[in-house]
């Protein structure tokens, strides 16, 4: 987009668009934001993705991050947990928490949150196919903890739309995988009423190559897959639609990103308001976390990656970010010590304490370069819109591999101008280092997968037999029905069934989904 942008905008740039200034901060659209003082009256939430090895590790990382001030939790999961298998299946070999912790069963959860009161801390957790089981063992945790769960409060990211399109941990086929979004969306509504029952996530997305554009518009329309998912079981848009939350990235083009997110609070306002019917503004606003580009970490001059990550930073909170993630340092080459969490940490700190960007709400509103931009993405997301329209919408643009395809054709884009050094990368394709001095890295225990095999095994042995093969009986009965699944997910939970287990038992109803391949 550099290459588009004009030199100098005016006062004409702005009236080609809806110009944001059409309100105040508080005020629909919520262009501007959702509150009227922003952060005057409450800083964003300050999460750390955190998650490592076995629940023992991360728990430690938790207790650490809390006493160094950060503010909510927000979970890592490995890959095994995410797609469905336990950590001693064939399939995790290798693989367990090594991108995140290994939650097998519920007594992993309640290892993971040992010592830290659920009803007083905000949690999210970046789960997705095995986004029911893993709720259901957090709330459970937490009731044997002598939490209140009407108050437990943070978000599931539940958004499996975007496993298809972007990242690849999808377990069943589209329908059957929607049905358990909005069950999950149905039961929490209920049972843990302060709870964001889905993060409608764009961040994957971008990591995968799409334009900020792209970004949005695939990220919005996903959101109204959701609602209108949820309005054809039977929910009704208010009831729901103040509880949905998403998930942006904030990539390195500062005034394009503080556009985005203004962009996407106006998309969302409107779409809410005269598309749906909703009647709540809380229906109607369009809260977001957001968290800083991993895409652009380099392995090389790792050191570079504070900076890029504070520009980032300061692009989700000039935008109206509710809650943020910044990424360590080092992250390029394994996961992020102590020091790179902890560095990662007070760069928010010092956004909000020492650069007075939290003291007006929306202080780049009347920018006539951020009015332009913001009316730009807004365009360029309703083209996109409209494609995605013509083709039946959002679950047949994705089912058809389009927007697989359209975020693929964007990432080559990109590294072609890297390649051929039209983009500058600092310490990529331009200023290296002769030298690189050798990072010290976290390593993983090489113990640990064994210990947590173990631990698993323990738990199997031990549980009530009777209890546990009955709630998988009757998990398998209820998902040939149409009833919601999420209470029998839970006994099963209880009953010490694993999260294999549970998948294992909706893998033989609902089937796997295998991605087709086009050349």
């Amino acid at each position: 987009m550099p290459d588009e942008r004009k030199p100098v905008y005016t006062q004409a740039d702005v009236d080609q668009t809806r110009s944001a200034t059409e309100s105040t901060p508080g005020e629909y659209p919520y262009t501007r934001g959702i509150q009227r003082d922003m952060y005057r009256g409450r800083l964003w939430t300050m999460r750390q993705y955190a998650g490592m090895g076995d629940a023992e590790e991360s728990n430690k990382r938790y207790h650490y991050l809390l006493a160094h001030g950060t503010s909510g939790l927000s979970v890592a999961f490995d890959l095994p947990t995410q797609t469905g298998y336990d950590s001693d299946s064939p399939l995790a070999l290798g693989e367990v928490g090594r991108v995140g912790v290994a939650i097998s069963s519920l007594e992993d959860m309640e290892r993971l949150f040992a010592g830290i009161e659920l009803d007083h801390v905000s949690t999210s957790m970046t789960i997705n196919a095995t986004a029911s089981t893993l709720l259901a063992m957090y709330v459970a945790a937490a009731r044997r903890s002598g939490a209140d769960t009407a108050k437990l409060t943070g978000t599931v990211q539940n958004d499996i739309l975007k496993e298809y399109i972007a990242r690849g941990t999808y377990i069943y086929p589209v329908i059957p995988a929607m049905r358990l979004t909005t069950d999950l969306i149905a039961w929490a509504g209920e049972q843990v009423p302060q709870w964001n029952t889905i993060s409608i996530s764009g961040y994957h997305m971008r990591e995968a190559g799409s334009t900020a554009a792209q970004e949005l518009a695939f990220t919005l329309a996903n959101g109204r897959a959701y609602v209108d998912a949820a309005l054809a079981a039977g929910l009704t848009i208010d009831s729901f639609a103040p509880r949905l939350s998403f998930f942006f990235n904030a990539h390195s083009d500062l005034f394009e990103e503080v556009a985005k997110f203004r962009a996407a609070r106006r998309i969302w306002a409107r779409c809410m308001r005269e598309h749906y019917g909703a009647t709540n503004p809380r229906s109607w606003m369009l809260r977001f976390h957001t968290q800083t580009a991993g895409s652009t970490l380099t392995a090389q001059q790792p050191e570079n990656n504070i900076v890029r990550t504070t520009i980032e930073a300061l692009a989700a909170v000039l935008g109206g970010t509710q809650s943020l993630h910044t990424n360590g340092y080092d992250e390029a080459l394994a996961l992020p010590t102590e020091q790179a969490a902890r560095i990662a940490l007070r760069t928010q700190q010092i956004i909000a304490h020492e650069s007075g960007v939290p003291y007006v709400a929306d202080p780049l509103g009347g920018s006539y370069y951020i009015e332009a931009l913001t009316g730009q993405l807004e365009r360029e997301a309703e083209a996109l819109f409209a494609k995605i329209e013509s083709m039946g919408g959002t679950l047949r643009a994705v089912e058809s591999g389009w927007v697989q395809q359209q975020i693929q054709q964007a990432a080559y884009a990109w590294q072609r101008k890297v390649d051929s050094g039209e983009a500058i990368v600092v310490g990529v394709n331009k200023f290296q280092n002769e030298h690189e001095p050798e990072p010290r890295i976290e390593r993983l225990n090489p113990d640990l997968e064994r210990r947590q095999v173990e631990r698993l095994r323990s738990v199997r042995v031990r549980r009530d037999q009777g209890s546990w093969r009955q709630s998988l009986q009757q998990l398998s009965d209820a998902a040939r029905t149409t009833g919601n699944l999420m209470p029998y997910i839970v006994n099963a939970v209880e009953a010490l069934a694993t999260v294999g287990e549970i998948a294992d038992t909706l893998r033989a109803v609902f089937g796997e989904y295998r991605e087709s391949v086009t050349v």
